[in-house]
């Protein structure tokens, strides 16, 4: 039986040169860059998912606010200016509390969401029932941008509607 030599492989193909090294770095480096922008748009779609339910509860909330003051939602007292007043301590007049309900939930929305406003209208359907309308608005441009949108303001809407 002939004897093993010590080199089998010729002095070429011993382990990677610096240049192989160099260019799988590049590869792994491009391939990491990939993988740190789906993160990125992950948490910018999670941000718009995030306001959209902050918003969507916000609605809920006026709706049952006005499903519960229902004198002051048929005599229009929902569409009056937002006002501040103190009906915790005393008893307020269904207007006077639609104002500060209004008032209330106007600073949540803008505490919640970028730029959030809102509005409630109360209508009349084609079977006399009144609708209380509840939209709420806010600035989603920052997770739209992520997904290629201008970077124009781009305003985003729930709108929920009950039958009072």
């Amino acid at each position: 039986m002939a004897p093993i030599a010590d080199h089998q492989y010729s002095h070429q193909q011993r382990g990677f040169t610096l240049v192989e090294a160099l260019i799988a770095l590049v590869i792994l480096s491009i391939g990491l860059l990939g993988v740190a922008k789906l993160v990125t748009s992950a948490v910018h779609a999670d941000d718009s998912a995030y306001m959209r339910g902050q918003a969507t509860e916000l609605a809920n909330e006026m709706l049952d606010t006005v499903r519960a003051n229902r004198p002051a939602a048929l005599d229009g007292g929902y569409a009056l200016a937002p006002a501040a007043a103190d009906c915790i301590t005393g008893p307020c007049a269904p207007d006077v509390l639609a104002e500060d309900d209004l008032y209330s939930w106007q600073s949540r929305l803008g505490q919640a969401l970028p730029s959030g406003t809102g509005t409630v209208t109360i209508t009349t359907d084609a079977n006399n029932d009144e609708i209380a309308s509840v939209a709420v608005t806010w600035d989603d441009s920052l997770a739209q941008r992520a997904f290629g949108t201008p970077a124009t303001p781009t305003s985003m809407t729930v709108t929920l509607e009950s039958v009072l």
